[in-house]
This record gives C-alpha cells, structure tokens and sequence, in this order.
C-alpha cells in the first residue's frame, strides 16, 4: 500500500475513475487526490515517494482509462483552481477552469482572440498539455505563461516559448500539473466575439455527435503528407476520410461504434468497456493502414493497465 502524506484537500483510495471522464469507461485509481490549493499539492509531491507514478487528471474529456485501472496517484483539480481573472486584455485562469467558460468570460470583458475556446471539451490545464485547438486556432497562440507543481514538488512560472508546443501535443515534464495559465487575447467587443462563438457552436452540430458520448476527436490529422512530394504541393489528409474510406464510419465492437455523424468520433453507445473502446480504435489504424498505408495517430489519450484477461486478446 501506497504511504501518503499528510495533506490538506481529499485522499481517496481505490477511488472509481469512470464517472470523471466522458466516455464513462475504466477502471479505479489506486490513489486519487484532490488538493487544496497548489501549495498543499507541492508539498504533496514534494514528499511523496519519487517512485510512485503519478498521473494528473483534467475533465476527463479527451481520455480513456483502461479497465484495469490507474496505479500510483491521479491527481484532480477542483475547487481553488478554476478561478478566472481578466487583466487587461488577458485571462489568468486556473488549470480547471473549462475553456468554454474562459472564452465566455472573455468575451463578456471585450477580450478576443480566445473564441476557438468555446467549443473544446476540458479545461485549461488539459488544453495546455495537448495544444488544444479548432478553426485554425490553437492554445500555442495564446498561451503568455503558465505555472505548474513538478513531480518533486517545485511551483515554476514558464513563459509559452518554454512549453514546448507540437501539434496535439507539448513537451511538459512528466508528473507536472499545471495549475494556471496566462492567455493573452486582444482589444475586441462583446458583440463580435458573441458573433464568433454562436458560429463555431454552429459548425461543431451541424459535423460532430455532440449528443453522443465521446471524447472528441479519435485520431490525428495525419501532417507532412504531399500529393507530389514536393513542398509547396500539400494535401490537406484528414483522419474522418481515410477512416470513411476504410470502412470505419458506424464500425462496431460491443458498446462501442465509431459515429456515423463523424467517423473519427469513438462513441459509447451505452455499455462499452475501455477496452472496446480502445481495440476498436485499433481495428479502425489496421483498416487505414492496410487501406491506405496511413499509420494514425491517437489524439485520446489512453492511460492505466488492462485487465489480466485482456492482455492476451
């Protein structure tokens, strides 16, 4: 058994995960700890074994668990880290803030440039982890700063450049919660932002399963892809075609169906196992593999252990 600090917020142990992620699949946390303020998670961190595997978790909304369940410590922000602040014409938001309530806000205070936000499922501190982003726009764009707990307990501020963005993706330490991030918008007018907003939210119903229960998007956009080879000739590859292309649009395995709306939408129609879910996915890569040579990419992060009896399917 894992020994624990003395702590301030809550310890639960063998804490069920499947009701704090989207998809409403996996299995228990060995640990799960919500702190109190960022100073009662660096002293947390700061004493907990360097051994002990640690996993932050946001909203949930871009993950799967695996049935078996998390080992070591998740680690959940909650209240005292969703507070939002607009100085000037930047947001200071806490990493569990949700980016459809930052942009909102923001809006509301005549700041623009944070629109995109609206529509990505999750919080801040997820959106700055995987560069979260839509219509062109990405958090790389706006992110000034952020401040982050690393695993061995030391608050540091960061500047963007810092950050390490890539596509889907950034070069944050492993085990580091991030816990506030500085987004820097600019000069703009309630009305307009409000204009932006209402027509993102249009786009995303009229092409996604937004009724379904899903994690967004399944697979990267395959990059570096040309028609010819030749630099200044791209094509544009998007993962719901080749996966249309394949075959994948409404494919089934148990509980789980990629969407018949949006065929890079991995849905749980109502009793999937994480492991549907997953082998699923996987069945979806051979079949664009084998269909086009495509290797995709998953953008959901899969996490934790499988079950014994999976491990040989």
């Amino acid at each position: 058994m894992i020994r624990l600090p003395e702590v301030r917020g809550k310890l639960h142990r063998a804490r069920p995960l499947a009701d704090l992620t989207w998809l409403r699949v996996g299995g228990p946390a060995e640990v799960l700890f919500q702190p109190a303020d960022r100073e009662d998670l660096a002293a947390f961190l700061g004493a907990l074994d360097p051994a002990i595997p640690v996993t932050p978790l946001g909203v949930g909304s871009n993950l799967i668990i695996r049935d078996g369940g998390l080992p070591g410590v998740a680690i959940r922000l909650g209240r005292g880290f969703n507070t939002i602040a607009v100085e000037g014409d930047r947001v200071r938001a806490g990493a569990a803030a949700l980016d459809a309530h930052v942009a909102i806000r923001a809006a509301k205070s005549g700041v623009a440039g944070l629109e995109f936000l609206r529509t990505i499922p999750g919080a801040i501190g997820g959106a700055v982890r995987m560069n979260a982003g839509c219509y062109g726009s990405y958090t790389a764009d706006v992110v000034e700063s952020i401040t982050m707990v690393t695993r061995d307990g030391q608050i540091r501020q960061i500047g963007g450049a810092e950050i390490g963005f890539d596509y889907r993706n950034s070069d944050l330490p492993d085990g580091a919660v991030v816990v506030e991030a500085v987004l820097a918008g600019k000069p703009g007018g309630p009305g307009a932002s409000d204009a932006l907003m209402a027509e993102y939210i249009q786009r995303r119903e009229d092409s996604q399963p937004v009724k379904d229960r899903s994690a967004g998007s399944t697979f990267r956009n395959p990059a570096g892809y040309s028609s010819t080879g030749a630099a200044d000739d791209p094509v544009d590859l998007k993962a719901w075609k080749l996966i249309d292309d394949a075959g994948g649009r409404g494919l089934r395995r148990g509980g789980a169906q990629m969407s018949n709306k949006h065929p890079n939408f991995l849905v749980n129609t109502g009793d999937a196992t994480a492991h549907d879910l997953e082998m699923l996915g996987e069945e979806v890569r051979a079949r664009v593999k084998s269909a086009s040579g495509h290797d995709l990419t998953w953008e959901i992060q899969r996490i934790g252990v499988f079950l014994e009896d999976q491990r040989h399917e």
